[in-house]
């Protein structure tokens, strides 16, 4: 059993993960009046504190630019399930190491997310985003608190399996 606790913690981070990115999506893609206000607070900020070309790029593109990380990000978590499915097929013979796939997407995780936390911490978006008289409670803030602290964790513990079995391997 104890060998099967990181594979099953690991699943369960990566469905929470591509739960919140791939849920967020379709606002992000459709140009929903949420996504317009969250990207357009800091696509402002961005062009009277970093650069005005920049921060006008942000408020067009942004939510589609973060929203490609999003779902790359998720079809790299669940990549695994079709690495299995093409090895059990014998189309292929060798495939990554669910280890190595989760450590890699746990990292891009926890990269996006440390972005989105800057953002709510730094802007005037704020942990509690108001949007036309409405809270949403911080709830955007803490899933991304949530995935930047569970792909860490996730790249740690499947990091660490890489490393031993690169380790085992080559002596």
């Amino acid at each position: 059993m104890k060998n099967r606790i990181i594979p099953i913690f690991s699943w369960v981070v990566v469905a929470w993960t591509c739960k919140v990115f791939l849920s967020s999506l379709p606002y992000k893609f459709s140009g929903h009046p949420d996504t317009q206000h969250i990207f357009g607070t800091i696509g402002v900020w961005m062009q009277e504190t970093i650069a005005p070309g920049l921060g006008q790029w942000f408020v067009e593109h942004g939510a589609v630019a973060v929203g490609m990380f999003e779902l790359f990000a998720s079809l790299l978590l669940l990549s695994p399930i079709a690495f299995w499915a093409v090895k059990k097929l014998n189309l292929v013979n060798k495939v990554p190491s669910r280890e190595l796939v989760h450590t890699l997407g746990g990292l891009l995780s926890a990269g996006v997310m440390a972005g989105a936390m800057f953002f709510h911490l730094v802007t005037p978006l704020g942990i509690e985003v108001l949007h036309n008289g409405v809270s949403d409670g911080g709830s955007l803030f803490y899933a991304a608190v949530s995935i930047f602290i569970l792909g860490l964790v996730l790249a740690a513990v499947n990091g660490a399996i890489v490393r031993r079995q690169h380790n085992e391997n080559n002596h």
